[in-house]
């Protein structure tokens, strides 16, 4: 069995983020082909999960340290000195690196997860390297640069989004193989790397509900939901855009209204703008989501900016839950606007998505069951997978095929 080296920027548990679920799930799938060795700094709570997560994991070796750079002024100012965008700064550790390329050499394969852990390749590595892109980083950076705000924000995230961007090209040329999603792929083909080394991955959800029996209309209540990460940037500017704009216009319709929050470390901003407003509850996090999927009528997801297919949006679709999100939240899913998901370019649009899907019990019921029929069809683990596998499989047989003739021209070379 080939050995592969797996390097991520976190630990990948527990699995509460999209990030985190793809991480897992990848390294569980790559465990049934390789003996994986998992490479990854500790950051905040990490190291309480450790114990929790080697219980399960699928690896046969762990190596962490703690690495604890957080997000900060004087953290840029450290990633602008050592010329590395911030989030790779943030990811690095001198000792584990030296760990890495001890490692290196006896593995086939490097697969780095994430571009925030690129600096811990070596330069001399022989074996072959997959680049995962979770997502175009560099356009969460851009779009962020573009929304309203401080000025000084705005300019360093500009200059962020450069520093990302040519960081994402730099280890997407190095590698042999690139796993990206479709809109990501095109942005990274459109900067000049090679076409064919690019696979398509997705960001999925919970497939699992598939099995699920329906939702119905009739069992739910006058009630909006909402799952993310409530410390995340972009999650937070999308709920308070959605507080501010969208919540008081479906109040004017229904005062009863209810909205519940689901995420754990709730951002000051977000406790402030939700004080206001009786019908909005922040649950925290929730084990089961079910318990809030059941009576939940309207799953809403108002990003304005990101990257790659959001899981909350799919997992809602997966369930069956209808849900009305923004291009962004959209991205990557192949939908048809109000058949699928409900698509809104602006407040109004989203409130009055919202509104129809409250009311509209036959309307309601068609979403339901198009969402699921589409992730049935188009985005399962299974079918990622084994789509990723066959792409390993040729990126490694074009890697020996490669070696084998540079290895018999040294040796021609050597014996004349």
């Amino acid at each position: 069995m080939k050995k592969l080296l797996f390097l991520t920027p976190e630990l990948p548990y527990p699995p509460q983020s999209g990030g985190k679920v793809k991480s897992l799930k990848l390294l569980e799938a790559l465990a049934e082909r390789y003996e994986v060795t998992l490479v990854s700094p500790l950051k905040l709570d990490d190291a309480d999960h450790r114990p929790a997560f080697e219980e399960k994991s699928p690896c046969v070796q762990h190596i962490h340290r703690r690495v604890n750079v957080p997000r900060s002024a004087k953290s840029l100012v450290g990633s602008y000195l050592r010329r590395k965008p911030l989030n790779v700064h943030r990811s690095y550790d001198g000792a584990l690196a030296q760990q890495v390329r001890r490692l290196a050499p006896s593995h086939d394969v490097i697969f780095l997860d994430h571009y925030e852990v690129s600096a811990y390749l070596p330069d001399n590595y022989q074996g072959l390297v997959v680049y995962h892109a979770h997502n175009a980083y560099h356009q969460i950076w851009d779009r962020y640069a573009r929304l309203p705000g401080n000025p000084a924000f705005k300019l360093a995230a500009l200059v962020e989004a450069g520093r990302v961007r040519r960081a994402e090209q730099k280890i997407a040329e190095r590698a042999d193989l690139v796993f990206a999603s479709p809109n990501d792929a095109e942005m990274l083909i459109s900067s000049g790397i090679d076409a064919s080394k690019i696979a398509h991955t997705y960001h999925l959800g919970d497939d699992s509900q598939l099995e699920l029996p329906p939702l119905e209309f009739a069992a739910t209540k006058k009630k909006l939901m909402y799952v993310g990460l409530l410390g995340w940037e972009a999650n937070v500017v999308g709920l308070l855009w959605f507080i501010e704009n969208v919540w008081p216009r479906l109040l004017q319709e229904h005062p009863d209204l209810e909205f519940d929050i689901v995420g754990k470390n709730p951002d000051q901003r977000l406790l402030d703008a939700v004080a206001i407003y009786p019908g909005i509850r922040l649950r925290g996090f929730v084990a089961d989501l079910q318990e809030v999927y059941k009576d939940s009528r309207v799953s809403v997801a108002p990003l304005l900016f990101g990257s790659g297919m959001k899981v909350k949006v799919l997992d809602a679709m997966a369930r069956g839950l209808p849900t009305v999100t923004t291009p962004v939240g959209a991205e990557g899913v192949d939908y048809v606007n109000n058949q699928h998901i409900c698509v809104a370019q602006n407040a109004e649009d989203m409130a009055i998505a919202a509104l129809n899907l409250l009311k509209d019990e036959a309307l309601w019921n068609r979403v339901r069951d198009e969402s699921r029929q589409l992730i049935a069809e188009r985005y399962t683990w299974r079918q990622l997978f084994s789509s990723m596998h066959d792409a390993l499989d040729q990126a490694l047989k074009n890697k020996q095929g490669r070696t084998g003739t540079k290895g018999e021209m040294e040796d021609v070379i050597e014996h004349a």
